[in-house]
């Protein structure tokens, strides 16, 4: 536990001075962390970043996290970068006589959309309004705090045993609690939300929806056999295993932002 809070203030220490500047900084970060997710992704099913593989689904995930304007200048679109790496990475099973094979492929390929696209919305989030990066990161803290200690104190039902035993419903619940009591105390320092009804409604998805993303990659290494995705961060694992809750979330939180 020692190891854990050091890690996490160093971290932060880090990491939110970034946050907060912005701009190219924050971008290249972006990028950094990305290709760190899909690194640990691809590592778990063995196949190396420095590979054809691996450099095909490093210019998907870079592609994906490409702005639409940058992409204009050169007159491609998302869907076109997407297509295009598909067929390199299908022509590659072709070459190779089956050793890179079309479950390495879709593997790939799901690998990199998963962390591009969520790692795009981490970006826009951002670009969007400090003050929405501030809301989704203190819903996320809310929720794995809460969860945590909740389920410590009062967790007797299991969520998912077969996918993180360690996970009990109380504390899922407990999580979305203290999401939404963030969320109120945040809304009433800076007014950001127009509709409160509405940030109570998005904070109760997001907090379930970031507590899915973290089940999914518990499954991921569940059934890859590793503990964590990676130990770049002593005591929280690797970039996955901190940013899982947030890749799920962010799209969904922008979903939400075109009704408001």
């Amino acid at each position: 536990m020692k190891q854990r809070i050091v890690t996490g203030v160093l971290a932060a220490a880090l990491f939110l001075p970034v946050v907060i500047f912005g701009g190219i900084p924050f971008i290249l970060v972006t990028y950094v962390l990305a290709t760190i997710g899909l690194f640990e992704l691809l590592r778990m099913k063995q196949m190396q970043i420095v590979s054809p593989e691996g450099i095909m689904s490093t210019l998907l995930v870079w592609g994906l996290l490409a702005r639409e304007s940058w992409l204009r200048e050169m007159q491609l679109t998302k869907l076109e970068v997407l297509l295009l790496l598909v067929l390199l990475l299908l022509v590659y099973t072709v070459t190779t006589k089956n050793r890179f094979t079309f479950d390495n492929a879709a593997f790939a390929i799901l690998s990199a959309v998963y962390v591009g696209f969520g790692f795009h919305y981490f970006m826009e989030t951002r670009l969007s309004g400090l003050h929405l990066m501030f809301y989704a990161l203190f819903i996320i803290w809310a929720t794995d705090t809460g969860a945590y200690f909740t389920g410590r104190a009062f967790g007797r039902r299991k969520l998912w045993p077969e996918i993180s035993p360690n996970k009990t419903v109380e504390g899922s619940m407990g999580g979305t609690v203290c999401a939404l009591i963030v969320a109120s105390v945040y809304q009433l320092f800076t007014h950001s939300f127009a509709s409160v009804p509405l940030l109570f409604v998005m904070t109760l998805v997001l907090s379930a929806v970031g507590q899915m993303g973290d089940l999914v990659e518990s499954a991921f290494k569940r059934h890859y056999g590793v503990k964590d995705s990676g130990n770049i961060l002593p005591g929280h694992g690797g970039i996955l295993d901190r940013f899982d809750s947030l890749l799920f979330m962010l799209p969904v939180l922008h979903l939400f932002l075109k009704m408001m």
